[in-house]
């Protein structure tokens, strides 16, 4: 049993994870991680025992001088949680920040979805960057990938189907789908000819689709203008060399081709409407899946079920323990009572409206949603 002391009642709590190494091409993922930690001045309220996890040999401790006292930092993974506060909604977030550990990593993520069933976590996302044949001219392409079927209709999302060599986000994740808990990578493909970190324009995108995910206005910032500053500056590196600049141009036209066919009304409504949330100051769809594909307050569809329902699987009764009923979900109750009383006063004809909407479009258009071919560029899922 894990004792957590001096940690509030969370909020709708979300958990968001991102390790540095394998799975974190140009540290995307592990920076946009460390963004929200300082700019909600998140609180550390546990750390796991570097000793269970890591090789010391691969990853060093490193010492520092503090006040003239020589100080050991060891290696490890640190949890803290924020408030996410907009002024008119707010939600708390448990950031999981650390190294892709050595060793037992079913352990370690058994350690990390007991922290998340004691917090009442509702939903986790996962944090990631690969190499992929992107131009560095051109959005960064972001996928949302899950293992649950249901929750990647809900969210429309794509399943993942890929095959291959894995990381610590991969392990993690299907750990999550065998506890019972919601569960959502976020991918961003980093240009493999520029891999070396940093990659503001990577973590941009990456803190975007999480934004549209949680339904929390993400600040952002300096990551706008060290974006463009990036661009500019491997805009002039590949000016020097010609080949550089022939082969991203291949890319360009191989991406522009790629995204003909959807680069129509819906995205640029989609990124209409980021813009108008932003100079509103609202924040983006709610966090939480419906039936219909869309977002709302409640935790109706996908997997997460509603008050009491099974939240991590005791695997030696194979039963659900039920999570902690949070205030929305008696909210969200009531205005389901509500809503089945005017039920009943309407005809037939009610209840076919909103038939036969297809809620599968792709989120990203053009983007490799679910990895396939580009793990063995050197970040796997």
């Amino acid at each position: 049993m894990i004792e957590l002391e001096g940690v509030p009642e969370l909020i709708d709590p979300v958990m968001i994870c991102a390790f540095e190494g394998w799975n974190d091409a140009g540290d995307a993922a592990s920076t946009a991680v460390g963004h929200l930690d300082r700019e909600w001045k998140g609180e550390v309220f546990a750390s796991l025992d570097a000793e269970d996890y890591y090789d010391f040999q691969v990853n060093r401790p490193t010492v520092a001088l503090e006040g003239g006292v020589r100080k050991i930092t060891w290696p490890t993974t640190r949890l803290s949680v924020v408030r996410a506060d907009t002024g008119e909604q707010s939600r708390d977030l448990v950031l999981v920040r650390g190294i892709e550990p050595s060793m037992r990593w079913r352990s370690f993520c058994n350690e990390i979805l007991g922290y998340a069933h004691e917090l009442g976590v509702e939903m986790v996302v996962i944090l990631g960057a690969l190499l992929g044949d992107t131009p560095h001219t051109r959005p960064v392409p972001v996928s949302g990938v899950t293992s649950d079927p249901d929750l990647a209709r809900s969210l429309d999302l794509e399943e993942t189907r890929y095959e291959g060599p894995t990381g610590i986000v991969g392990v993690l994740q299907e750990a999550c789908a065998h506890a019972g808990v919601p569960a959502v990578s976020l991918w961003a493909a980093v240009p493999h000819y520029v891999s070396q970190p940093p990659n503001p324009k990577a973590t941009l995108a990456l803190l975007n689709r999480l934004e549209d995910l949680i339904g929390v206005r993400i600040p952002l910032g300096e990551l706008t203008e060290d974006s463009r500053a990036w661009q500019l500056g491997v805009d002039q590196l590949a000016a020097e060399d010609s080949e550089v600049a022939e082969y991203v141009q291949s890319l360009e036209e191989a991406r522009d081709t790629a995204e003909l066919p959807e680069a129509s009304g819906e995205a640029i409504a989609r990124e209409f409407e980021r813009y108008l949330r932003r100079r509103d100051g609202q924040p983006g769809p709610g966090g939480h899946a419906t039936e219909s594909g869309g977002l709302a307050e409640g935790r109706e569809g996908g997997t997460s079920g509603g008050p009491g329902a099974p939240y991590l699987r005791d695997p030696s009764t194979g039963h659900g323990r039920p999570r902690k009923p949070s205030a929305r979900d008696e909210m969200a109750k009531d205005d389901a009572e509500d809503t089945g009383a005017e039920d009943e006063t309407k005809g037939p004809d009610d209840a076919q409206e909103g038939e036969g909407q297809d809620a599968s479009h792709r989120e990203d258009g053009g983007t490799d949603r679910g990895g396939d071919g580009d793990e063995g560029s050197g970040s796997g899922r």
